[in-house]
This record gives structure tokens, sequence and C-alpha cells, in this order.
């Protein structure tokens, strides 16, 4: 048996402030949606559009900070974004309580929020590489997958909870402070950060430097095409998997929560089971396998029948998707880390961010012309057939070295 590994005083700190935002952040899960529809008689279009065009509008805001913070201090940079995202958010029950929320600062406040996110993320990924030795990034890694998947299944049904109990804000109220109690947690790991080498003013060449850095690595680049369309594959099926069980089958809403908040426990088994499959078959071996495996179970979904047999059908099934990814994603983003340099950190997990969401935005609105021609069920078979070919883009072989 593998001891449970110490990272440090500082990791710990890093680690408590990303558990606390996680964990709000899923407590939030689904609740500009429901102030949209419950409290601003919003139509479908505009419900829609909060879904899609505030995080599409976000990504495309942070483009050129991925780059500006690759020559910034990183530990500054994610106070400011949470400092951001908690003013932001709570600027929501601010303005509910005095009457005057509307759709506007809902799209508003999810762009802000969406640029925000990539740029912690870009941040943070930087920070954590120089925070961590190398051959325990695979272990912290999968310490933030495994919270995040706890944070996942736990999260929505609280704030659905609290949403119906204690007022329509309090989710939103409860993302916002856990925002400022993990910008106090960051402020807390201490220690001095190196200030990065200051270069020229940002240049329009420097804001493709992260996709040059992707395209040209023979190692990431089919990992990233590999992510883009599977991401794109499996978040495109969400809104149609709804449509097809609440509407076609007769699933009930607590039903649809739970079947997908009970599979998120297998992303925490997964995720702490990770390093020691890594240490045990290779890292390689591990990447390919697990990212054939989350391929196989879509498709499945396209069959999925009613009653009591379909709720533990699609639990059966999401189980084995989120323990594949759970297993894939801590490894990905320990091989992302070892491979770019320490001055392009930033730059390149933006832009994998940015892309990623472009693709699940482009790929949702495609899947949802596509169901209203041939329906839910057929859309999400078509999905199924083509996630089963994204194991092709994965690597064969091994053979990038680890840069220093």
């Amino acid at each position: 048996m593998m001891r449970r590994r110490s990272l440090g005083r500082r990791f710990r700190w890093l680690w408590s402030a990303y558990a606390v935002s996680a964990f709000g952040t899923w407590l939030g899960f689904g609740a500009f949606p429901m102030l949209a529809i419950l409290v601003l008689h919003a139509g479908p279009a505009a419900v829609s559009a909060l879904a899609a065009v505030g995080p599409a509008v976000g990504a495309l805001v942070a483009v050129p900070l991925g780059p500006w913070v690759d020559h910034r201090r990183k530990r500054p940079v994610m106070v400011a974004m949470d400092v951001a995202r908690f003013a932001a958010l709570v600027s929501v029950p601010a303005c509910y309580a005095l009457g005057l929320l509307s759709f506007g600062q809902l799209l508003a406040v999810s762009v802000v929020v969406a640029a925000a996110d990539i740029t912690f993320t870009a941040a943070s990924g930087a920070y954590l590489k120089g925070l961590v030795p190398p051959e325990d990034l695979l272990v912290a890694n999968g310490r933030f997958e495994s919270t995040n998947w706890t944070a996942t299944a736990l999260g929505p049904p609280l704030g659905g909870a609290a949403f119906a109990v204690l007022g329509p804000v309090t989710s939103v109220v409860a993302n916002a402070v856990s925002f400022l109690l993990s910008a106090l947690g960051i402020r807390a790991i201490g220690g001095d950060e190196p200030r990065p080498r200051r270069t020229t003013r940002l240049r329009g060449r420097d804001l493709a430097a992260g996709w040059r850095t992707i395209l040209t690595h023979p190692g990431l680049r089919p990992l990233y095409f590999n992510v883009l369309l599977f991401n794109g594959l499996i978040m495109a099926t969400e809104p149609l998997l709804a449509v097809l069980m609440l509407s076609k089958l007769g699933f009930t809403p607590w039903q649809y929560g739970l079947a997908f908040a009970v599979p998120c426990l297998g992303g925490l088994a997964g995720s702490r089971l990770t390093p020691r499959l890594v240490a045990r078959f290779g890292r390689h071996p591990i990447l390919l396998v697990s990212g054939t495996a989350r391929a196989c179970w879509l498709l499945a979904l396209a069959f999925l029948p009613g009653g009591t047999g379909g709720l533990a059908f699609v639990m059966v099934v999401e189980l084995g998707l989120i323990v594949s990814c759970s297993v894939f994603n801590p490894v990905l983003a320990t091989y992302r880390l070892e491979q770019l340099p320490a001055d392009r950190v930033a730059s390149t997990l933006s832009a994998w961010s940015v892309s990623t969401k472009a693709s699940i935005a482009a790929l949702t609105a495609v899947w949802g012309v596509l169901a209203s021609f041939t329906g839910a069920r057929v859309a999400i078979g078509v999905a199924g057939v083509l996630v089963l070919v994204t194991p092709l883009l994965l690597p064969r072989h091994d053979r990038t070295p680890v840069l220093a």
C-alpha cells in the first residue's frame, strides 16, 4: 500500500482554497438559469443564451490574459481573480434585494466569472508547477480531481435545496463567499514567489503563443484534439439527456439529480487510485487505457429505458464514464505541466481552456439543431458513435522528453 504523501503546508493552503471554491461553485451550479426562469421569467431562448453566450464571451475576454499572466507573479493574479469573482457574484443578491436584478446583469456576471475562471486556472497551474516537486505533481492533481468530484456529487443537491428553502439567491451568496475564502487561503500560503523575467509589451503574436506551443508539441497536440472532441460531444448531449429523461421518460427532477450525483463518488475513488495505477503500470499506458475506456459509455445512453431500471441504468453508465475520466484527467494535467516551460504555462493553459469552452459551445449548438430534426435519442446516439473515434487521437507512444 502507498502511504499518503504530505506535500507540505503551502500545498495544503492551496488545496484548501481550491476545495472551498469548488464546493461554492457546485453549490451555485444552475442558480443563474433558475433565477432567470423563476425570478425574471425568461424564456428558453434567453436561458440558452445565458448558458452559452456568457461563457463564450468570457473565453474571448480571457484570450489576452494568458500571455499577460505568464509575465506576472501567479499568486497575486489568483487572488485578484477570486476577488473579481466575489465582487461580480455578490452584486446579484445585492441587486435582488433592491429589486434591480436584470437579465443583462446575469449575462454580464457570467462573462466576468468565465474570464476570471480561465485566468485563475492558468495562473494556478503555473503556480502549482513551481510549488510542488515534479515527482509529486500527479499526487497533487489527483487530490484536486478527487475534491472536484466530491464537490460535484454534493454541491448541486445542496444548492438546489438551499434555493428552494432559503431563497433564490442563497446559493449565489455561498458561491461568492467561497471565492473570498479562497482568496484568503491563497494569501495565507506565504513564501516568496520569484518575479518572472519582464519582456516587452504584449504583442499581437503573443496572443497565439499558447496555441503555437500546443500545436508544435508532438505529445500535447493529439491530446488537445482528443480533449476538444471528447469534451464537446459529452457536454453537447447533457441538455438532450435532460429532455429525454425529464420530458420523454418521465423522470422527476430529484431522480434526474440523483442519477448524476451518486456516480460522482466514483470520481473520488478513481482519482485517489490514479497515483497507484501510474506507479504500477506507467503513465502512458494509464493515459491510453483510461482515455479509451471513457469513450465507451456515451452510446449506451441512447438506449436509456424508463422507470426504476432506467434510473439504475443511467447511474451505471455515468459511473463508468466518470471513473474513467477521473483517472484520465489528473494524468493529462500532470503530463501537460511537465511538458510546458515555466514561462509558457499560463498562456498554454489559457489557450487550452478557451478552446475547450469554444468547442463545447459550438457542438452544443450543433447537437441542439440535430436533435430538433432527429429527436434527442438519435442525436445522443450520433454523439456516442463519434466519441468512439476519439481514442484514435490519443498518442500511441510516449517519446516526448520531460522538459525542465
